[in-house]
């Protein structure tokens, strides 16, 4: 079964702690610092592989870790870093963030490879830390922590003519007909279960990517049937290639096919119901032969005085004979020739960086009137008090820092903290002092 959606998690390295330790040597009574820094974590990297087209590796492997950090070591031994992991993916693939749904990355154009996660910087040994008034320190700095994100990926093929409309009018035939395409066909609904790329070539007229996006009902829009998992295929394409059976071999309208298909498009993206579209009246062979009433209306005439007059260009094959077949194709390569020649890339709605994730991690302050406390709460308040010596004055002041650079001491203000009051985080009590 095609795959063209899944949902992963995945992790960057995370640095490796600097290292506390005084130099050894004989006849030195008391050698100076020479803790060794941290290694830096591993970043995760996503890449195009032309070999891919589906996501189907990522139903089975759903994690994805870097590695992290080696710590330092003594006589300045700076810990190994961490390896990166690089995640391939198919070209056309949307990277989003899970729960928002934001674009994160879109995988086509020039765009081949990307950074997603920084591992994690590797702390400093206690070497950086002598001072003239502290030519002992036995603090070194932690390394920086791993980053971490829950990602939906989306496939969304890339094609300049996308053939749309209901299931079982010809859209699988017209394309091996015309290209290098080999898609089942057959005479049942939704036999294409996944989309299918062709390329057209012409002798003297631009050739294109042709993609066969499988049949939508009504409802599509809302998810009904296959609706959802293919209309995102269409999304890059600059030009629609509408086909409708005109011969209504299913007894269906096809006037009434064409209103619904385009209705379904408004609703899923008013932008798709903009772009350019070409509509292709197949079956025209069979026309009369479902019948007996000789004298009925001729359905190509009848869609015809209906949907010339708004703007359609109109074209009547057969793409089991042959029919009309090359007038359309150099038609839709003529329009190509006037549209933008770039690939539709989806613009990024969210920057990662270590800011906007801290961000999803909250942090609560607020007054314990009972204990006659202020209370400082949240995962990123236990996450860094896990990582800071505050035994040491250094680490204290680089956890006042971080309050500092992050509001809460603010925040302390706005509830009316006075110096010498306590603050309580986690098991810590201190006295508040500016």
């Amino acid at each position: 079964m095609f795959a063209d959606r899944a949902k992963i998690y995945v992790r960057s390295g995370k640095g490796g702690d600097g290292h506390v330790s005084f130099r050894r040597e004989k006849y030195v009574v008391s050698g100076g610092p020479d803790g060794g820094d941290g290694g830096c974590g591993g970043d995760v990297i996503f890449e195009v592989d032309e070999g891919m087209n589906t996501l189907t590796n990522f139903r089975h492997i759903r994690k994805y870790c870097a590695g992290d950090g080696e710590p330092g070591g003594k006589r300045n031994r700076r810990g190994k870093s961490g390896d990166d992991i690089v995640i391939k993916v198919p070209a056309g693939t949307v990277l989003k963030e899970f729960n928002s749904g934001k674009v994160i990355c879109d995988l086509s154009g020039d765009t081949k490879r990307v950074v997603l996660l920084k591992g994690g910087k590797g702390g400093n040994g206690n070497q950086h830390y002598a001072t003239s008034t502290m030519q002992a320190p036995k603090y070194a700095q932690p390394g920086q922590p791993a980053m971490e994100l829950e990602i939906a990926m989306e496939l969304k093929v890339i094609a300049d003519v996308g053939l749309i409309g209901f299931p079982n009018v010809g859209k699988s035939t017209l394309l091996s007909k015309v290209s290098n395409a080999r898609p089942e066909i057959a005479n049942y609904h939704f036999t294409t279960l996944s989309p299918h790329l062709g390329v057209v070539e012409l002798n003297d007229a631009r050739s294109f990517v042709m993609a066969d996006i499988p049949g939508l009902i009504e409802g599509a829009s809302e998810g009904a049937g296959l609706g959802h998992d293919f209309l995102r295929h269409i999304e890059r394409t600059k030009l629609l290639v509408h086909i409708v059976d005109a011969a209504s071999t299913e007894g269906r309208d096809p006037i009434e096919d064409i209103l619904t298909i385009n209705r379904e498009l408004e609703q899923y993206n008013a932008d798709l119901a903009k772009r350019p579209q070409i509509l292709v009246l197949n079956k025209t062979d069979m026309i009369g032969t479902n019948t007996d009433d000789t004298e009925s209306e001729d359905p190509v005439k009848r869609i015809t005085d209906v949907f010339a007059p708004k703007g359609y260009e109109i074209f009547p094959i057969s793409a089991l004979t042959g029919d009309g077949i090359k007038e359309l194709l150099y038609h839709i390569s003529t329009v190509l020739s006037t549209l933008d020649q770039e690939t539709v890339v989806f613009k990024p709605e969210m920057t990662l960086d270590r800011a906007s994730l801290d961000a999803k991690d909250p942090y609560t302050v607020s007054y314990d009137a009972e204990e006659d406390q202020y209370v400082i709460e949240g995962p990123r308040i236990e996450k860094m008090l896990g990582y800071t010596n505050l035994d040491s004055e250094k680490g204290f002041l680089f956890f006042q820092s971080f309050l500092k650079d992050n509001g809460i001491l603010d925040e302390l203000e706005a509830l009316g903290i006075k110096e010498g009051d306590t603050v309580r985080m986690y098991g810590h009590e201190f006295d508040y002092y500016k």
